[in-house]
């Protein structure tokens, strides 16, 4: 997988971004609490590190696209004249900003590559603890060079399940309450940590067994959703289809409890 010449720039890229990012946390380090200048730090360190991002995938291919949540929608590929490409880069330079801006230890760069409808190859890079997560379509999933797998949890009952929360200006967040209500008292636990992109990487992992989301963008979801199905778990959307990066819900899950995970929140959807 190292070798894959595609794989190898995802990953420049988003190694130097991490760096630009663990540089800005030091600078959150050195303010007070809650300081006015945390979230100028914030701002700059996103829009920095997406400006690496960008250009090292520019730089090696030229005619792709890019989204990202700090492009305000596709980067045509130059010399396309606006016309869309086959190849289209999704990033996210920090999933978990406000996570971030806080000093909470938890976020990512997430940076995946789709061709068409196919998500073709992943990375999630975790600066604070240097976890590498890869995966390329048919060629499994790694964490630093080593096959990861989901869980072989399969009862509902015993599954540590992730999630994020809508914000609270969003119009989502009266139809998310009720699958909040009925899968707490369905799982071993529930974890909110603020960041889409780790938390799908952690269930490739078999850290977390089952993950839900309302209200996403496709640059939150699209790199973990590979991590997950090429470390043997299942992502979908809600119905149970594939159509997640346009839906904005996904549910991804170790085999063994995707269908419980999925018919629950199905219960609970309001009509």
């Amino acid at each position: 997988m190292n070798q894959d010449p595609i794989l190898a720039v995802a990953v420049r890229a988003a190694r130097r971004a991490g760096s630009i990012i663990i540089d800005a946390a030091r600078d959150l380090k050195r303010l007070p609490s809650h300081a006015k200048g945390h979230g100028d730090i914030a701002s700059a360190a996103d829009a920095d590190a997406q400006k690496a991002i960008l250009a090292t995938l520019r730089a090696a291919f030229p005619a792709h696209a890019i989204l990202g949540e700090e492009t305000a929608g596709t980067v045509a590929a130059a010399g396309s004249d606006g016309a869309a490409t086959a190849y289209r880069w999704i990033v996210d330079a920090i999933d978990g900003t406000v996570n971030f801006a806080h000093g909470f230890p938890y976020y990512a760069v997430s940076i995946a590559l789709t061709h068409g409808d196919d998500i073709t190859h992943a990375v999630v890079l975790d600066p604070l603890r240097d976890e590498l997560f890869m995966a390329i379509t048919g060629k499994g999933a790694q964490l630093n060079g080593a096959p990861i797998r989901v869980s072989a949890c399969t009862a509902l009952d015993k599954a540590l399940i992730g999630t994020v929360f809508p914000t609270r200006e969003s119009p989502r967040m009266p139809a998310y309450l009720p699958l909040l209500n009925a899968l707490v008292v369905r799982c071993a636990g529930i974890r909110r940590a603020g960041a889409c992109a780790l938390d799908l990487a952690h269930l490739a992992a078999g850290r977390l067994d089952g993950f839900w989301v309302m209200s996403l963008e496709p640059w939150d979801v699209a790199a973990g959703a590979l991590l997950v199905r090429e470390a043997g778990g299942r992502v979908g959307d809600f119905a149970g289809g594939g159509e997640f990066l346009r839906t904005n819900e996904v549910i991804a899950a170790a085999p063994g409890i995707f269908n419980p995970l999925r018919e629950t929140i199905a219960a609970a959807t309001p009509r």
